[in-house]
């Protein structure tokens, strides 16, 4: 599959996820074989370009394969700027969130909220195109809500306006992340334009994957929360579909990657702050276990990792754990 001219290695990409879609995530999410990873959006807002938060979530490395950046923002020109900015920054790749349902986003008509209004969706994606020499991504909802799906609408508006690629959660902004994903809406906006269309949400599995593809005619699939405590998931998922029907790693293994996750993150953020964010990926992590046994309980296991204080002593932890579980046999549904 291509974005522009670039080939990507495989259909199966990492899902933007503010807060958690770090570099450290996409570099471990990418080394595990993920086709490529997005970036945590940036707000097109120039105010924001030199705060911290926005500096830290443009980091990016070759380790983490295309640097692609989401940019949201509700004005075409301010987002138009924000694209040239970034392309000057060393993005590859523009992406354009109109799929975020966080009411902080939705409520100064960014992300999803940005469907309900298909004349300023076109003058968008048409300004910000024709701002900058590298391919212009979106990512997009079914509609505002069920009453309201237009997803088919915005697709052609995006084919027409010169998108690359297009994203598709399959689920309305009202419904934020409750109820099925609706794959026959995606269905419908894969036979309705000629672009890449990914499938997006409630793809946890390989054999989830295969169907959701064979369903809709989607050219890839992007993962989101299914990835979070598994960054493994994107690549594993990447191999079954090219008829590598390999056994899922063993929770020994996953200990290991988690480990490595933890040490980049330690050196991204800084002892301090590495911490408290390795915290949320290890209580992931622990939690995508559920049939470990009593002994190992997760919630007893994330408080004692909560209570450590220094990268070291967490880097320990998951050592022992490793250990722990090398003789296991137990490893994931695939």
């Amino acid at each position: 599959m291509r974005i522009g001219s670039y080939l990507l290695p495989n259909p199966v990409a990492l899902a933007p996820m503010a807060g958690v879609t770090d570099l450290p995530m996409r570099a471990m999410s990418v080394a595990c074989g993920a086709g490529y990873a997005i970036g945590e959006m940036v707000h097109a807002d120039p105010q924001f370009n030199q705060t911290r938060k926005s500096s830290l979530r443009r980091q990016h490395d070759e380790d983490a394969g295309l640097r692609v950046t989401q940019i949201v923002g509700f004005s075409p020109n301010m987002l138009a700027e924000a694209a040239r900015f970034n392309a000057d920054q060393g993005a590859q790749v523009i992406d354009i969130n109109m799929g975020c349902p966080a009411k902080k986003v939705c409520r100064r008509a960014a992300g999803s909220a940005l469907l309900a209004d298909t004349r300023l969706v076109a003058e968008i994606l048409q300004t910000v195109v024709a701002a900058v020499d590298i391919p212009v991504t979106l990512k997009i909802r079914t509609g505002t809500n069920r009453d309201h799906r237009n997803a088919v609408e915005v697709a052609q508006i995006a084919a027409d306006s010169g998108i690359a690629l297009l994203s598709v959660h399959g689920r309305t902004r009202a419904d934020r992340f409750r109820g099925d994903a609706e794959y026959q809406t995606i269905r419908d906006v894969v036979q309705a334009v000629d672009i890449p269309v990914l499938a997006n949400g409630d793809i946890d599995s390989a054999r989830k994957a295969q169907q959701v593809l064979d369903f809709t005619g989607a050219a890839g699939i992007m993962i989101g929360r299914a990835a979070q405590g598994r960054l493994w998931l994107p690549g594993y998922i990447a191999k079954c579909l090219n008829g590598e029907w390999v056994t899922p790693p063993s929770v020994e293994q996953q200990c290991y990657w988690m480990e490595q996750h933890l040490l980049r993150l330690h050196e991204f953020y800084g002892p301090e702050h590495g911490v408290l964010f390795a915290r949320k990926h290890v209580a992931w992590f622990l939690d995508s276990l559920p049939e470990l046994s009593e002994e190992n309980d997760q919630r007893t296991q994330r408080q004692r990792f909560n209570a450590l204080s220094s990268a070291s002593a967490q880097i320990s932890m998951l050592s022992a754990w490793q250990e722990a579980w090398r003789n296991r046999r137990y490893r994931p549904a695939a």
